[in-house]
C-alpha cells in the first residue's frame, strides 16, 4: 500500500498545476449546479416494512386526506377568565375559520364542536388537517397558519401552534458553529509553527468539504434528504479533513527538516502517514456505509452521505495535498535555527535524546504499566457508569427550543389537556360491513377506550394506558380511524407499552369482529423505528468490532494489538454514551450546553456514535502504534519502541484530537437538539479515546505485553497479506538506521 500511494504522491506533486486544475474545476462544477438547482430536504421519518408504515400507506390510499400532516391551535385565556366568554368565542372561531383557508388546509375542526376545551375552561384547542403528507408540505404554509392566530391574540388569548406539521424543521449553521474552525486554525499555527503550513492544511480540508457537501446536496434532488444529513457530513468532514491532511504535512515538515528532497518528502508521507489516512477512512466509510444495514432510508442516506465526504476529504489529503507541495517545495521546510526546526530536528532522532513532551509522558506511564492500566480502566469505567440507562426515541416537538410556537404548544397542550393528545395513536380498521360498520366500529373504540360493552365483554377492560378512543368512518364505508389517545407523553416508555398492548388488543378484535386493525400515527412510527434501532445496535456493535479486529490485525500483523484496541473502542464508546445520558436525560450541564428538555435521545445517536467513533479512534491507533511497531521491528526492545513511536506521533495525534474536539464541540451550540447530542457524543467521544484510551491505556498495555505484543502465530503470518502501512518497502527514511528485527512468530520474552 505505501509503495502504491508513494507513487500517487510523487506523480501529484510532479503534475502538481494539473491536479490543482482538476479539483478547482471539479469544485466550480459544484458551486455552479448548485447556484441553479440547488437543493431539496425532507424531515419525514420513515420505516418501510414495518406495521404502523404499512399502515399509514394504506390509509393514504383509502384517504388521503386523513393521512396528511396535522397541526394544532391552542387558545389559552387568561387567568381567571374562560374560553367560553362571547369576546374570547368569537375570536377563536374567527381564527379557525381563517385556518380553514390557509393554504394546504384540508379541514379545520373548531374546539367548539369537537369539545375540545380544557377542565378549567381556560384553553381550547383547534385540530387542523391538512391536505398533503409532511413530505409535500411547504414552510410557507405553516407560516401562514401561524398568522391566522391574530385574531385570538388581538383578543387577548395566549395562543401557539404546533403538531406534526412541525416536524419539517431545518437545521440552521450558524457562526458559532464555526469558533472550531478558529480553534483549528490556531492549533495548526502552533503545531506547525507556520503560517503556510497551517493555511495550506485548512484551505485543503476546506476544499474537501465544498466538494462533499456540495455534491451531496445535488444528490438531495433525486433522493430523500433530511435536513440534518448534511450538517452531519459537514461535522465529519470537516474534522477528518484537517486531520488526515495534518497527518501527511507534519511527515512532510519533518522529512524536510532532516534534509530530504521536496519531492521524495511528498511521496514518503504520503506513503506513510497517507496509509494510516487511507485505513482510517475506509473504516469510517465502510462503518457509515454500514448503516444502510438496518434498513431505515432517512439513516442509510445519512450515513452513505457523510461516508461520502469522509471519502472526498481522504482524496483530498492523498492528491491535492502534494500536489500544493510541489507548488510550495522547500518553503515548507523550519527556517534554520526555529523553535519549529528544532522540535523537528529532536523529534527526528532515534537516540531518545531530545524527547518530546509526548515521550516523556509515554515515559512515565509504562515506568509502571500496571497502575496505568488500573487506573485508565478505572476512569473509563466511571465516566461509562450511566450508559445502561440511555432511552431512545425520536425527537418530538418536546425537543424544540423554548421560544418556538411548536414547544410552546406542545407544553400548553400537556398542561392543559394531557400529554397523550401530543402524540395520538391511530388505528386503522378495514373489512367492515357497511350493513353493520356503525355497530363494529363502537364497539372496537368502546374496547380500546375501556368502557363497559356486553358483545365484547372480555376487553371491558380496555387498553391501559389509553384515555379514549374516538371512532371516525371513511368515505368508502368499509374503512374507518379510531384515534387512541394515550395518557402518557410520545416519548414515555408507558406509552411504547401502549403500543403493544393495543396491537395485541387489535389482534384479538379482528378475530372477534372480522376486521382488519393496525396501529399507525406518527408516534406509532417513531416506535417502531427505535425498536428497529435498539435490535440493531448489537448486530452492529458486532460488525464494528469485528471489522476493527480484522483490519488490525492486517495492519499490525498482531493478535493482542487488535483485542487491545477493540476493548479500548467499546470504552471510549461507553463513556459517550455515559456522557450523553448525564446531560440530555439527567439534565447535568444542559442549562450550560443549552439542552432544551431532557429526556431520551435521538434513536440513532448510539448507531452513529459507534460508526463515527469506530474510525477516529483506528485513526488515532494506526498512527500511533504504526510508529511504534515502525521501532520495534527496527530492533528497539518493547517499551524503547512505544516511547520511540510517542515521541513521533504524540504531537500530531494531539493536535488532531483537539481539532477534532473543537470542531464537535462547536457543534453542539446548534439548536436542534439531533445535532446537538451527536455533536457533544462525538466531542466527548474523541477527547476521552484520544487523552485516555491511545495516549495513556494503549501505551501502557504494549509496555505491559512486551514482546508478546506483536506475536502473531507462524500459520497467520504466512496467510496474512503484509499491507506495509509502514512504508518498510520505500527504503530507508534516514540514515545510520538500526538493525532490522525478523517478524516474530511467538513470544520472545
Amino acid at each position: 500500500m505505501a509503495h502504491l500511494l508513494a507513487r500517487l504522491g510523487r506523480a501529484s506533486f510532479r503534475r502538481r498545476r494539473l491536479v490543482t486544475a482538476v479539483w478547482a474545476g471539479l469544485l466550480a462544477v459544484v458551486i455552479a449546479l448548485l447556484a441553479t438547482v440547488g437543493g431539496a430536504f425532507d424531515d419525514e421519518f420513515t420505516i418501510p416494512g414495518s406495521p404502523s408504515q404499512d399502515a399509514l400507506d394504506r390509509l393514504e390510499e383509502l384517504s388521503p386526506e386523513a393521512a396528511g400532516a396535522g397541526a394544532q391551535l391552542v387558545f389559552v385565556a387568561p387567568e381567571g377568565q374562560t374560553v367560553l366568554e362571547p369576546e374570547f368565542a368569537t375570536a377563536i372561531e374567527e381564527s379557525v375559520a381563517e385556518a380553514a383557508e390557509a393554504p394546504q388546509v384540508g379541514s379545520v375542526a373548531s374546539p367548539f364542536d369537537t369539545l375540545t376545551i380544557s377542565e378549567d375552561g381556560r384553553a381550547a384547542l383547534a385540530q387542523v388537517q391538512y391536505d398533503v403528507s409532511l413530505e409535500f408540505l411547504e414552510e410557507g404554509s405553516i407560516d401562514a397558519l401561524i398568522g391566522t392566530t391574530a385574531p385570538a391574540e388581538d383578543a387577548g388569548l395566549e395562543t401557539a401552534v404546533g403538531g406534526d406539521a412541525f416536524g419539517m424543521t431545518g437545521v440552521a449553521v450558524g457562526p458559532l458553529e464555526f469558533i472550531g474552525v478558529a480553534v483549528a486554525v490556531l492549533v495548526l499555527v502552533l503545531t506547525f509553527g507556520s503560517l503556510l503550513a497551517a493555511g495550506m492544511n485548512l484551505l485543503i480540508a476546506l476544499i474537501g468539504i465544498a466538494v462533499g457537501i456540495g455534491g451531496l446536496l445535488l444528490v438531495s434532488n433525486v433522493i430523500t434528504l433530511s435536513s440534518t444529513a448534511p450538517t452531519l457530513a459537514l461535522m465529519i468532514g470537516l474534522a477528518v479533513g484537517i486531520d488526515y491532511t495534518l497527518f501527511i504535512l507534519s511527515r512532510h515538515r519533518t522529512q524536510l527538516a532532516a534534509g530530504m528532497d521536496p519531492e521524495e518528502s511528498a511521496g514518503r508521507a504520503v506513503g506513510t502517514a497517507g496509509s494510516a489516512v487511507v485505513f482510517a477512512g475506509l473504516t469510517v466509510i465502510v462503518a457509515l456505509s454500514g448503516l444502510a444495514v438496518v434498513g431505515i432510508p432517512f439513516l442509510t442516506v445519512m450515513g452513505i452521505g457523510a461516508a461520502g465526504t469522509v471519502l472526498v476529504a481522504v482524496l483530498v489529503a492523498l492528491t491535492l495535498l502534494p500536489a500544493l507541495l510541489g507548488f510550495a517545495g522547500a518553503r515548507l521546510a523550519p527556517k534554520p535555527g526555529s523553535r519549529a526546526a528544532r522540535r523537528e530536528e529532536a523529534t527526528a532522532r532515534e537516540d531518545g535524546a531530545g524527547g518530546s513532551l509526548g515521550a516523556r509522558w509515554a515515559a512515565l506511564i509504562t515506568r509502571r504499566p500496571l497502575v496505568t492500566v488500573l487506573a485508565a480502566l478505572a476512569a473509563l469505567l466511571v465516566l461509562a457508569l450511566p450508559a445502561p440507562q440511555l432511552e431512545l426515541a425520536l425527537p418530538d416537538n418536546s425537543a424544540a427550543a423554548e421560544d418556538t410556537p411548536q414547544r410552546q404548544a406542545y407544553d400548553l397542550v400537556s398542561e392543559y389537556f394531557g400529554p397523550g393528545l401530543n402524540g395520538p395513536l391511530v388505528v386503522l380498521v378495514e373489512g367492515m360491513d357497511p350493513a353493520t360498520a356503525e355497530q363494529a366500529l363502537g364497539e372496537i373504540a368502546v374496547a380500546i377506550g375501556g368502557e363497559p360493552t356486553d358483545t365484547l365483554g372480555e376487553f371491558e377492560g380496555g387498553v391501559d394506558g389509553v384515555r379514549f378512543a374516538q371512532p371516525t368512518p371513511l368515505p368508502d364505508g368499509s374503512s374507518a380511524l379510531v384515534s387512541v389517545i394515550p395518557e402518557t407523553g410520545p416519548q414515555d416508555e408507558a406509552t411504547h407499552d401502549v403500543v403493544t398492548d393495543l396491537r395485541a388488543v387489535a389482534a384479538d378484535l379482528e378475530a372477534a369482529t372480522g376486521t382488519e386493525l393496525a396501529v399507525t400515527g406518527q408516534t406509532a412510527i417513531a416506535i417502531d423505528i427505535s425498536d428497529r434501532l435498539a435490535d440493531a445496535l448489537l448486530p452492529f456493535a458486532l460488525v464494528v468490532v469485528g471489522l476493527a479486529l480484522v483490519l488490525l490485525l492486517l495492519v499490525f500483523r498482531s493478535v493482542l494489538v487488535p483485542i487491545k484496541a477493540a476493548v479500548g473502542f467499546l470504552l471510549s464508546v461507553a463513556a459517550s454514551f455515559g456522557a450523553v445520558v448525564a446531560v440530555f436525560q439527567w439534565g447535568w450541564l444542559s442549562d450550560v450546553l443549552g439542552v432544551p428538555a431532557t429526556g431520551p435521545v435521538i434513536s440513532f445517536l448510539p448507531i452513529m456514535l459507534m460508526a463515527i467513533l469506530f474510525g477516529l479512534a483506528m485513526d488515532y491507533e494506526v498512527f500511533l502504534v504504526s510508529r511504534m511497531r515502525e521501532a520495534y521491528v527496527h530492533g528497539a526492545e518493547p517499551r524503547e519502541a512505544v516511547v520511540t513511536g510517542a515521541r513521533h506521533t504524540s504531537r500530531v495525534v494531539v493536535a488532531a484530537a483537539l481539532i477534532m474536539f473543537s470542531v464537535f464541540a462547536s457543534f453542539v451550540s446548534i439548536e436542534d437538539v439531533t445535532v446537538k447530542a451527536v455533536a457533544f457524543g462525538l466531542a466527548i467521544g474523541v477527547l476521552v479515546d484520544a487523552f485516555l484510551v491511545r495516549m495513556t491505556l494503549v501505551p501502557a498495555v504494549l509496555a505491559l505485553l512486551g514482546h508478546s505484543a506483536w506475536w502473531l502465530p507462524r500459520w497467520l503470518d504466512r496467510v496474512l497479506p503484509d499491507l506495509d502501512v509502514e512504508g518498510a518497502r520505500l527504503g530507508p527514511v534516514e540514515p545510520d538506521r538500526p538493525t532490522t528485527r525478523e517478524p516474530v512468530g511467538a513470544p520472545t520474552g
